[in-house]
């Protein structure tokens, strides 16, 4: 991404929306999570315990008189669920936010399920209990306005299998800020002769989400090419089989995208390069079938359909 375009997302992505303060000192702030899928999965729970704030005046605490425990895979496309919603926070610049999160090892406080129903499996955040989830992104809190965002937890990129049958999953979040003031959605419909065709269709359907248009997709594996032709989708969405149908929410508005079909999401592993095997065999090519561009615009929804 250039530089002038990492600068215009910067400042969309922590401008205000409008909202009424009585005292014109203070602001408010709302925070939201969203998801993009993982695939396998029925359920991914992650605890929380609060969220901190480094401001003008040094660090806020906002502990949760009870555990949020929210399932992130319930809150795909447009469907987000309020973490934390305050009002009265001091007006200023703020230098980042931390997620707390109770996420340890060997321990179903955050936890995976699968198809089979059958079993929790403990998921775990690497260094979770001490740092949380930090967001190291400026922002700021205009007095008499209200701050809203919502955070994509990509979960196609943050979920890592356990390394033996007996080590728990580990969750090393990717996580995408976006103002909801200036997203757009993105909607389409694949059409049946692609899913039916068992030739075509030889596993999970999903449209991958690319910044920029005319761009070459690629997996998950943050093994992004020098020259950016090949960056790592943005965000994803499954495509359900039987409508066809699929919606990627919280866009972040005035960009072009390049939106890609492949129906081998379930074999986009998000630590090996998928896109390129190599010659071993237990490494199987993630391919895609049809891409297009589309323009966002804020509070509109644009339709791409395969």
């Amino acid at each position: 991404m250039n530089i002038k375009k990492y600068a215009l997302l910067t400042a969309l992505a922590f401008a205000l929306t409008a909202c009424g303060s009585d005292d014109p000192s203070t602001g408010s702030l709302s925070i939201s999570l969203t998801d993009a899928p993982v695939d396998g999965a029925t359920a991914v729970v992650v605890q929380f315990s609060g969220v901190e704030l480094q401001g003008p005046s040094g660090r806020v605490d906002f502990d949760f008189d009870e555990l949020q425990t929210i399932d992130l895979l319930a809150l795909q496309g447009s469907k987000s669920e309020i973490l934390m919603s305050e009002s009265g926070l001091e007006a200023g610049n703020y230098q980042w936010m931390r997620l707390k999160v109770n996420a340890l090892e060997n321990t179903i406080d955050s936890y995976i399920e699968f198809d089979d129903g059958m079993e929790q499996y403990s998921m775990y955040v690497p260094s979770g209990a001490q740092s949380g989830l930090k967001l190291n992104r400026p922002f700021t809190i205009a007095a008499g306005s209200r701050t809203d965002f919502t955070i994509d937890f990509d979960l196609r990129k943050s979920v890592h299998l356990p390394s033996n049958a007996n080590a728990d999953y580990k969750l090393r979040p990717t996580l995408r800020v976006i103002d909801n003031l200036e997203v757009g959605t993105i909607t389409g419909t694949v059409n049946q002769t692609i899913l039916t065709d068992a030739d075509i269709c030889t596993g999970v359907p999903a449209v991958y989400l690319f910044d920029g248009a005319d761009l070459d997709p690629n997996d998950v594996d943050q093994m992004d090419d020098i020259d950016g032709l090949n960056a790592e989708p943005v965000t994803s969405a499954n495509v359900d089989t039987t409508t066809g149908e699929y919606e990627i929410g919280f866009v972040q508005a005035g960009f072009d995208y390049t939106v890609a079909l492949t129906c081998t999401a379930d074999l986009d592993d998000p630590e090996v390069d998928n896109a390129n095997p190599t010659s071993d065999p237990v490494i199987s090519d993630l391919t895609f079938i049809d891409q297009q561009n589309v323009s966002i615009t804020a509070n509109t929804t644009t339709l791409a359909d395969f």
